[in-house]
């Protein structure tokens, strides 16, 4: 019975060619508006490290004087450690893996490097990261060749540094740039390592440097930037007067993001434990003024606490599925009209012995018909429409790329839209009485 229903419905489109048309553009535009919007907002929004984000978490330690915190936009917690208390919580590792870090730009010299063709390049900035050993098992960033630095030599201060794929051919024209050496400023450091093509979305740990900016190019060890002077970049908090050096180890300024990584999510009681403990021992050290309680956020909480998704790509979502709403609206309209210039039809085919079932399937089944052709026109739209996003300059701009899960979103959207809006006409077409329609033939 398919392939009858789907020789009819051909019949019928021919018969009303300018009326197809019309109901395929519409749901093409109604499914491309809504798409695009969706794909936009999926890679904006989506977790950046699924199968273990549940145990990675974000610590917060609020060491602001009660004054300070009632004056605060944000009251209740500080986002990033001190120094004192980062190197402390790193020093004891109760979590299977901990990570303490800050962003920054960075000068690196090409000709100090050893970069052929050097005289020809200028000296250029680049984001770095300055982080302790963990980083790299922790977030899972892809090594290309070579090695990380160990904790010994985070601990040493040792001149080592890793850096990504992309810096090593623009500084050495090839990937593997291992035992050269990369001048940042006026220092030295040995390359160990090199870091694959790697974009983490929304770059969840440390949106101080943007949420949707690119990977560092340039990662040391941070008692090895701290001791060569390295400058660092990203929110800095300080209170208690004024500050000298806000990086200075008994400094009250927050500056650093800290990461604990734990063996399972019901670890996170014991952790919580220690970590309120190790507050509640600061406070009666006399480093606190108040009873301080750690916080700690899984990767989709601290996303959602910080609001990492643009509020105009919300705004723009919900548009979209407003605006194919009226596409369906007005595609429902245009069935009925083409339900009602068809009674005759059906009132011969009811008269000939054909069910209120078998009208109601024929209907589907051109309703299904058209959402197949508009869901493949909303896939042309929808590849258009994110490569026009992608001309815009902001950072996640880049992020908009149709992969095959939402292609195929993008199909069983159209045709579940499509049969909704046939069903009211098939159920138009089935109160059709063959005894009037025959009549007035």
């Amino acid at each position: 019975m398919l392939s009858y229903y789907l020789a009819l419905a051909l019949s019928s489109f021919r018969n009303s060619r300018a009326l197809t048309a019309l109901m395929v553009i519409a749901i093409g535009l109604g499914i491309a508006a809504c798409m695009t919007t969706l794909t936009l907002f999926r890679a904006l929004s989506g977790d950046p490290i699924p199968h273990k984000s549940a145990r990675l978490f974000n610590v917060q330690i609020d060491a602001r004087p009660p004054l300070e915190q009632s004056s605060s936009p944000n009251p209740s917690y500080l986002l990033q450690l001190t120094r004192f208390d980062a190197e402390a919580l790193l020093r004891e590792a109760r979590g299977q893996r901990q990570v303490m870090m800050t962003g920054a730009i960075i000068a690196v010299d090409p000709a100090g490097s050893g970069a052929p063709g050097s005289a020809a390049l200028l000296p250029f900035t680049e984001t770095g990261r300055w982080t302790s050993s963990h980083f790299f098992s922790m977030f899972e960033a892809p090594l290309l060749h070579g090695r990380s630095w160990s904790a010994a030599e985070d601990q040493g201060k040792a001149r080592v540094a890793v850096i990504g794929r992309e810096l090593a051919l623009k500084l050495f024209g090839r990937s593997d740039a291992l035992g050269q050496t990369l001048r940042l400023r006026d220092k030295d450091l040995q390359i160990i390592g090199v870091l694959d093509d790697w974009r983490p979305a929304p770059h969840y740990f440390d949106l101080t440097m943007g949420a949707y900016e690119h990977a560092a190019q340039v990662y040391a060890p941070l008692q090895t930037a701290l001791d060569l002077d390295l400058p660092s970049a990203g929110d800095v908090n300080c209170w208690d007067g004024p500050v000298g050096d806000p990086r200075a180890l008994n400094a009250p300024c927050a500056w650093l993001q800290y990461w604990v990584e734990l063996e399972s999510p019901a670890a996170l009681p014991q952790y919580q434990s220690y970590l309120n403990h190790y507050a509640a021992e600061q406070h009666r050290a006399g480093r606190f003024e108040h009873p301080a309680i750690g916080r700690l956020s899984t990767v989709p909480d601290w996303l959602s606490q910080r609001q990492v998704v643009p509020s105009d790509v919300r705004l723009q979502l919900w548009l979209g599925f407003g605006f194919l709403l009226v596409c369906l609206s007005n595609t429902v309209g245009l069935l009925l009209a083409k339900c009602l210039r068809r009674s005759g039809e059906i009132g011969v085919r009811r008269a000939l012995g054909a069910s209120r079932r078998d009208i109601f399937s024929q209907f589907l089944v051109e309703a299904g018909v058209l959402g197949l052709a508009g869901g493949l026109l909303g896939l042309l739209l929808t590849w258009a429409g994110l490569a026009a996003i992608r001309l815009n300059p902001s950072a996640h701009a880049q992020l908009a790329q149709l992969d095959w899960t939402m292609l195929g979103i993008t199909l069983a959207s159209a045709l579940g839209a499509a049969l909704a809006a046939g069903l009211l006409p098939a159920w138009r077409a089935c109160q059709v009485m063959p005894a009037l329609q025959l009549k007035s033939q």
